[in-house]
């Protein structure tokens, strides 16, 4: 569980799994089951994902289509006038955006806006969505959204008679059956096979074969669903989402499978069992369930793999709620190990739903969230990477506690340090102090301390700077927290008020820790200002070998001395 070696590389970003990572929800819909429609108008999905972040989400899931069971279809154009506006703001926020999405036009038009990860909740079984992924280079999350049980077998009534004349005359029978099923037989092939009636499958590129998503038998259709137009639309979207006309949604479409098979799942599950049916066991057998749920999500991480998507990709997600039952989706909780062991990232995404309803007895959607963290700190213990919560405050606040006492884990981190007001080193050292007191925290080596040039704001006193190396325990919110507490108690003025970049007594600033990437407006890592930092990456040499090259390994655009801010002009001693 911990230390998992796994990663998972989507776009820009490369996630580590040494700690769970949490995706937070964002429905830009007016029906999502949990949220009701609260985060509709995109100003204030926008605002809500940004304060999710702030709170502690890793991956922020956007979506404009709700699945819930007996949901409406929504079309390509309406769903990327929903989404892209809310993927671009996140995006440019540092977010890691995951668009949730079956449509391709629309995940085309969303990984434009910036979004790093494809979340397909029909597994990638559209072979146009397999082309553009292999194209790109998102992260994919393929999601099983089936019926898992076994067909119910029906048996006639035998009636046994051991007489010689029924026994002669059922044996007539049965042979002019045979003879009548010897006439209906098609020609035959060269090699002796029967030329029955083909199996229709798509194929991609290089002859591989892309299967159909294991929807069970869907409610009477016509044979094949006409493409829409508009779908292909969806991409100048990207450009210019607001010139695109607000369309209405569509009306409910019986051709549309994943509809059909969430409203037979709501059906089975609201079902009566007759005194007949009932089970000897509290569950059903789960080795036919898991064959089904692991043969798919196997299956369509090789035809990823085979149509030229890296493995280090790929993410997989056992789809609870998504045509299964709650007894189903116990079983396939409890399998999570399973499923861990398959060797890909694996999602836990079971937040609010109706099975987390069931054992818990919670009705009401929006008040399940304690006993989702309790499905979710299973999942975990048993190998989940990312937890997908509607509640990350609350989730984030219940991880950090558990994985304190659960996961010792002391990582390496950086924290600038620099004053111009009062007696500057001085206060450097008193900061340094106090770091050194924060809970789960150690400072394990200091530069020296070194004079430079203001930046930004030059009308003030040069400053004294020096950097902090540390390793802590704590989540990196929790630990920009504690600073922000130092920089107060050093008479810090952070209000309204205060000048911008202007003279400070301390200013304390969380550059870079282990294994994690993190956006928003509170926190920002790596700093997005690292890379034009003289003053950062001068005393940064003191640490380590060339500052420069590991940050641009890391992915950090770092300039050139003479084109940076705030150059060192001399140096003030040891710390």
């Amino acid at each position: 569980m911990a230390n998992d070696s796994k990663t998972w590389r989507c776009g820009k970003y490369e996630l580590s799994f040494d700690r769970p990572r949490i995706m937070g929800v964002l429905n830009v819909t007016p029906d999502s089951f949990s949220d009701g429609g609260e985060h509709f108008d995109q100003d204030a999905a926008i605002e809500y994902g940004l304060a999710m972040l702030d709170a502690g989400a890793d991956i922020i899931d956007v979506g404009g289509e709700s699945t819930r069971p007996g949901f409406t279809p929504v079309n390509p154009d309406e769903e990327a006038r929903r989404v892209l506006p809310v993927v671009r703001a996140l995006a440019k926020e540092g977010a890691i955006v995951s668009i949730d999405t079956r449509h391709v036009a629309v995940a085309k038009a969303a990984v434009r806006c910036g979004a790093s990860i494809v979340n397909d909740v029909t597994g990638f079984t559209d072979p146009k969505m397999v082309e553009f992924v292999k194209t790109s280079t998102c992260g994919v999350i393929v999601m099983h959204a089936g019926e898992v049980a076994a067909p119910a077998r029906t048996h006639a009534t035998v009636q046994l008679d051991t007489s010689a004349a029924a026994f002669v005359a059922e044996k007539a029978r049965e042979a002019a059956v045979e003879a009548a099923r010897e006439a209906e037989k098609p020609a035959r092939r060269r090699r002796g096979k029967l030329l029955g009636e083909p199996k229709v499958e798509a194929k991609l590129p290089g002859g591989v074969v892309q299967p159909s998503l294991p929807l069970g038998e869907s409610e009477p259709a016509p044979e094949s669903e006409p493409e829409t137009p508009a779908a292909e639309q969806a991409a100048p979207a990207a450009a210019a989402p607001e010139t695109v006309p607000a369309a209405t949604e569509a009306a409910p479409e019986p051709s549309d499978h994943l509809a059909a098979m969430m409203r037979r799942s709501a059906r089975r599950e609201e079902a009566y069992v007759p005194t007949s049916q009932l089970r000897r066991f509290t569950l059903p057998d789960s080795a036919p369930i898991m064959r089904r749920v692991m043969g798919f999500l196997s299956d369509q991480a090789r035809t990823l793999i085979h149509a030229g998507v890296s493995r280090d990709r790929i993410c997989i997600d056992p789809g609870p709620g998504f045509g299964k039952t709650a007894n189903e989706d116990i079983v396939i909780q409890r399998e999570t190990a399973k499923m861990a062991s398959l060797g890909y990232p694996l999602m836990c995404a079971v937040s609010r739903k109706r099975f987390v309803g069931a054992v818990s007895g919670v009705t009401q959607a929006a008040a399940r969230d304690a006993a989702t963290f309790g499905v979710c700190l299973g999942a975990i213990q048993a190998g989940a990477n990312i937890v997908r919560v509607h509640d990350v405050a609350g989730f984030a606040q219940f991880l950090n506690g558990y994985w304190a006492v659960a996961e010792p884990q002391p990582r390496r981190a950086f924290v600038a340090v620099g004053s111009n007001l009062g007696h500057r080193c001085d206060n450097i050292r008193a900061a340094r102090n106090m770091i050194a007191e924060i809970p789960l925290t150690c400072v394990s080596n200091c530069s020296r301390i070194y004079e430079s040039e203001p930046a930004y704001e030059t009308r003030q006193d040069t400053f004294a700077n020096a950097i902090i190396e540390i390793k802590t325990e704590l989540a990196p919110l929790v630990l920009l927290d504690e600073l922000m507490k130092i920089e107060a108690e050093l008479g810090r003025d952070r209000s309204k008020k205060a000048k911008a970049n202007g003279p400070r007594t301390i200013d304390l600033d969380l550059l870079w820790m282990d294994g994690e990437t993190h956006g928003g407006k509170k926190l920002r890592l790596p700093h997005p200002l690292i890379g034009e930092r003289d003053f950062v990456l001068v005393p940064l040499e003191d640490l380590m070998h060339d500052p420069a090259r590991f940050f641009r390994y890391n992915g950090v655009e770092v300039k050139e001395p003479e084109d940076r801010v705030g150059h060192i002009v001399g140096e003030l001693g040891r710390m």
